[in-house]
Formats: C-alpha cells, sequence, structure tokens
C-alpha cells in the first residue's frame, strides 16, 4: 500500500511533509536497500540512489508500472572519482552516505582501504553538501566509541556491572581505541575523524548533518555469503558468518570463545528512526544519535546458541552434533585484531528527540533473517557443496 497517496503525512510537529530529493550513496547495500524500500513504499519523495551495484534494490527499479516509477532512478558510480557526483548532490535536498568498508576482517588485513574508504573517499562529500548548502545525514558506526571505560577495570570490579562504565552516549562517552599496531581500529578511527570534520563543518560553516551511529543492524540481505554473492575468501559480518555456517551444517566458530557483548536491532526498526531524521530536520540537525536495540544484549556465543535453535526451526534440519567451536582471533582475523568488550547504546537522545524505540526481540528478528537467508540460499549452496571438486 503506498501510504502518501492516501493521508497528508506530517512531521513530529505537526506540520506537512513535503517532498524532497535525496542523494542516497550507498543505495544499493543492505541499509540502503532497505531504505529505499520505504521511502518508495510510503513516503512520496524522489531519490537518486548511487552505488557500484544495484542488485538488492533491482526489484525497485523495474519495471515502468510500479506505483513509484520515476521516483528512484539508479545511477553507476564509484564516489571516490566521479564528476558527476557534485551535479547530483546540487540537485538534491538531502544528501544520505552510507558508503563505506565495514566488514571487521577487512579492517587489519586491508587497513589503508579501510582508511580511504571511510575517510578521504567521503571528503568531497562532506565538501560538496557544506559549499552547496546542502543537508547531510552521514552513516557512521558504533565502533567509534571502542572499548568501554569498564574494559580496563580490573576483572573482579563492581564497577564493571555499573552501566556509568559501558553504556555509551553520544555526547559524553569517551573514544578509546587501542595501540596503532591493532589495526583493527583504522576502521573506528577514520569514522570518528570524519564525525569530527563533518561537526567542524556544521560550527564554522553551518552545515546542516546528521550522523548516525548504528549498532548492529540486522536483516534480509545484510553482507553476503561466501562463494554464492560473494567471494569465497570473504569473511562477512558475525552474523552473516554464522549464517554460512548454518547453512552449511558446519559448527559456528567463535572468536576468543564468543565473549563479547553486542547489541542487535531489526533492520526495519532502525529504517524508522532513519525516516525520522529525514522527515524532522528541525529535530535531527547537529545531532548524533545511536540507533540500536539495549534490549537485544548477548555474547557472540549466546548469539551462536540462539541461531543454532531458530535455524532448526525455520530448516526443519536438526542441530549438528557439533553446533561451536573456538577459534583465537589471529587465527580468524590475522595479527593485529583488538575488539571492543561490549556494545550497549544510551537511547535518550534519540528517544528525545524523535520520540523512537526498536520494538523487534533479539529471537523474532533472527527468526525473519534465517527465514530469508534459509529461503534464498539453502538450495544454492547445497549445489555447490554437491560439485565434485577437480582433483
Amino acid at each position: 500500500m503506498n501510504r502518501s497517496s492516501t493521508m497528508a503525512r506530517v512531521d513530529l510537529d505537526g506540520n506537512p511533509i513535503k517532498p524532497i530529493t535525496i542523494c542516497m550513496i550507498g543505495a544499493g547495500g543492505f541499509i540502503g536497500s532497505h531504505l529505499c524500500e520505504k521511502l518508495m513504499h510510503e513516503t512520496p519523495h524522489t531519490v537518486f540512489a548511487l552505488d557500484v551495484y544495484n542488485d538488492k534494490i533491482k526489484h525497485l527499479l523495474e519495471p515502468d508500472s510500479l506505483p513509484w516509477a520515476g521516483r528512484i532512478t539508479f545511477h553507476r558510480l564509484n564516489i571516490k572519482h566521479d564528476s558527476r557526483l557534485e551535479g547530483l548532490i546540487k540537485m538534491a535536498d538531502l544528501t544520505i552516505n552510507l558508503a563505506a568498508i565495514c566488514t571487521p576482517a577487512d579492517y587489519n588485513t586491508r587497513p589503508l582501504d579501510t582508511i580511504y574508504s571511510n575517510f578521504i573517499d567521503a571528503l568531497p562529500v562532506v565538501k560538496y553538501c557544506s559549499e552547496n548548502n546542502k543537508r547531510l545525514i552521514h552513516f557512521s558506526t558504533c565502533e567509534v566509541y571502542g572499548k568501554t571505560i569498564g574494559a580496563f577495570l580490573p576483572k573482579d570490579s563492581l564497577l564493571r556491572k555499573d552501566p556509568a562504565y559501558f553504556v555509551l552516549k553520544e555526547d559524553e562517552s569517551p573514544c578509546i581505541f587501542g595501540s596503532i599496531e591493532k589495526q583493527r581500529w583504522s576502521y573506528a578511527c577514520a569514522k570518528q575523524l570524519i564525525e569530527r570534520l563533518i561537526y567542524a563543518e556544521g560550527a564554522e560553516n553551518g552545515l546542516e548533518f546528521t550522523i548516525v551511529r548504528p549498532f548492529n543492524w540486522i536483516g534480509p540481505r545484510m553482507d553476503f555469503i561466501p562463494g554464492i554473492d560473494g567471494p569465497s575468501e570473504g569473511v562477512p559480518r558475525v552474523l552473516a558468518c554464522f549464517s554460512n555456517n548454518l547453512l552449511r551444517g558446519e559448527p559456528l566458530k567463535l572468536v576468543d570463545g564468543g565473549q563479547s557483548q553486542r547489541t542487535f536491532v531489526y533492520i526495519k526498526d532502525a529504517i524508522e528512526a532513519v525516516l525520522l531524521m529525514i522527515e524532522n530536520p528541525a529535530r535531527a540537525n547537529g545531532h548524533i544519535f545511536n540507533v540500536g536495540n539495549p534490549n537485544n544484549e548477548v555474547t557472540v556465543r549466546q548469539l551462536a546458541e540462539i541461531m543454532i535453535q531458530v535455524y532448526s526451526k525455520v530448516s526443519g534440519e536438526k542441530t549438528p552434533e557439533t553446533p561451536t567451536i573456538d577459534v583465537s582471533s589471529k587465527e580468524f582475523y590475522g595479527e593485529g585484531y583488538d575488539d571492543s568488550d561490549k556494545r550497549i547504546p544510551d537511547m535518550t537522545i534519540i528517544n528525545k528527540q524523535l520520540g523512537w524505540n526498536p520494538k523487534t526481540s533479539l529471537f523474532d528478528l533472527l527468526e525473519s533473517t534465517l527465514t530469508y537467508q534459509h529461503r534464498t540460499y539453502a538450495e544454492a549452496i547445497k549445489k555447490v557443496i554437491a560439485k565434485p571438486v577437480a582433483s
């Protein structure tokens, strides 16, 4: 149902929402595809979808008979070296930058690409928005917080249980990274520096900006399955890694025992938050927003156990005899890996400014995601596994 045609839409302050044009960089990725869907299905806005690939948004681009025909156009370009970028930003009212290298396996094996992609390549986008007085919504990461203060306390300290030492606040928490030789922090450091640059453009030159810090957004179309729609030797993020193991009937690999703690939020809940930012500039401009679900906190080991249980339910397959195996981070990620201990977002600012709260439980979001993964990949993986290997 195209909601925009059935009722006048108003923002949080009761003002009518005017249709705008959005230049979305990285529109073909996981988050971009869900945001494009939301904008086409529920709003009157127009989208210039910029990316190198469009597989995840193909269903929105054809055929011409779709109700939103003409409101989304795909522009195949790499923002590194394309003279069309500034023109597209100029033609739009708002630019959303989702482009990034954001796979932990790359941070310490491809640190230069990681730094260039997340800092250097983002510079022209910020510059063009600032020079042309265009609003920018920039996607950062919860990794900018690095390690919690609690991580440096003695293991038996009671203060480790005190939220003041681990809950991450946009306007108060420090950004604590590991030593330079721990190249895993190349990503977080590049992301922090671009945040500081955007903030400075706002302070010095009046750039209207919003910064989004996602905390593990999960759902259909995230990442890739190695050897199916991504490189065979590729290592996606934890959820897709575990999905890949489940689809292949392999044990789930727990890095350093899976002791790190994470929170997970459903992509559809998170996209609701982004739409509120898009349509309420007066409330969102100048703010950094954590977007996560503090209620869905688990260790990576617990995540593996729940995923094994949920996958058995959605696939009808028995749980494997050896469900998990432990591997060291050096073995899994290579030299120079380091990790953050806990990532729990404080939700005060987004709640106050936009009234947003996530709704979907961890079990429900995993059921939705694994149902999609099983439906999309199970047959393809069976074929790959069945292929005889040439000797």
